[in-house]
């Protein structure tokens, strides 16, 4: 699709031919970050005592096992392989990991969207992507945000826990790197098959790091509050999210659908707050407020530039 000068960039757009969104369109995209958002509460809400990497490899157990109905992507192993690694194992141990550690789920929620300016940044170095003027100003507003967030902890979220978060987020920005170079399109088949590598990986590192005897503590923590957890980051978050989304990005310009995810850090922080009582900082709330600002700029598309895909991924 050719990103022209016709292209609007706004949450709210009219429906027509023009390349605008449609109401019934606008109204999926609201509900799917709000899915998204709300992922990060019911993540720490259904935690628990169970290990956190155990946590992780259940969800992407339940996704893994929708092969038995999606059909395999138009895509080499070693690429179905790589974004998993990427984009679910090492995104999610490290966020999941973050949030035993102390990460707030709804920090959370934001610090991921770091993704956003690092895909910019390794795209440039690596696949000689070079950025746009409106993206380096997005990702230098990015850092800035970061920099005060992480200034601006409070002394109640622990610098481990933000380091994983963040590494959280260059995982899933290297993923979108290896989708973009591999020239395959990110869609609900991708997502299930990719999920068949994660599980165990994810298990044998909890047996490494927590010891021989995290599956009897899973199994002894395993109450209904984790299955419920399970069933909506697997099943909610994970595969009618993703799956609604892509149907979005089908239908309508990347740049009309895109910038919804900046609802994400909002609903996140928001719902924690409401439900689980997690006050932002003044400091963490402008840092924040910077790093969205960065990733709206960075996602502002060039209107003299024409290029038939999208230069970032901010798939979930």
């Amino acid at each position: 699709m050719e990103y022209g000068i016709n292209v609007r960039w706004s949450f709210m757009v009219k429906s027509g031919d023009d390349g605008g969104v449609s109401r019934r369109d606008c109204h999926l995209a609201a509900l799917v970050a709000s899915l998204w958002g709300f992922n990060f509460v019911v993540i720490e809400w259904g935690m628990g005592d169970v290990p956190p990497l155990l946590f992780a490899a259940l969800r992407f157990l339940v996704v893994a096992a929708a092969v038995v109905a999606v059909p395999r992507p138009e895509a080499p192993w070693r690429v179905v392989a790589a974004v998993g690694l990427f984009m679910s194992l090492g995104q999610f141990g490290f966020l999941y990991t973050a949030m035993a550690a102390g990460m707030p789920a709804g920090l959370a929620g934001l610090v991921l969207q770091a993704q956003v300016v690092l895909t910019i940044v390794l795209a440039a170095g690596v696949l000689r992507e070079r950025p746009t003027r409106a993206q380096a100003l997005g990702v230098g507003l990015g850092t800035v945000g970061l920099l005060v967030v992480g200034l601006g902890r409070g002394g109640h979220v622990p610098l481990v826990a933000l380091a994983l978060c963040l590494l959280a987020a260059l995982s899933w920005a290297i993923g979108n790197v290896v989708s973009r170079a591999s020239g395959v399109k990110g869609g609900l088949p991708l997502t299930v098959w990719s999920a068949v590598v994660v599980p165990a990986p994810l298990a044998l590192l909890s047996v490494g790091i927590d010891g021989p005897s995290t599956f009897g503590e899973a199994v002894d923590g395993l109450g209904w509050e984790a299955l419920v957890s399970t069933a909506y980051t697997a099943g909610l978050a994970s595969l009618v999210g993703y799956a609604i989304f892509n149907g979005l990005l089908s239908r309508n310009p990347s740049a009309a659908v895109v910038p919804w995810i900046l609802l994400v850090p909002p609903v996140s922080i928001g719902s924690a707050w409401l439900l689980l009582d997690e006050q932002p900082s003044a400091a963490e709330l402008l840092g924040g407020a910077v790093l969205v600002l960065g990733v709206l700029v960075a996602l502002r598309p060039d209107v003299a530039v024409r290029d038939p895909e999208p230069r970032t991924s901010v798939e979930r």
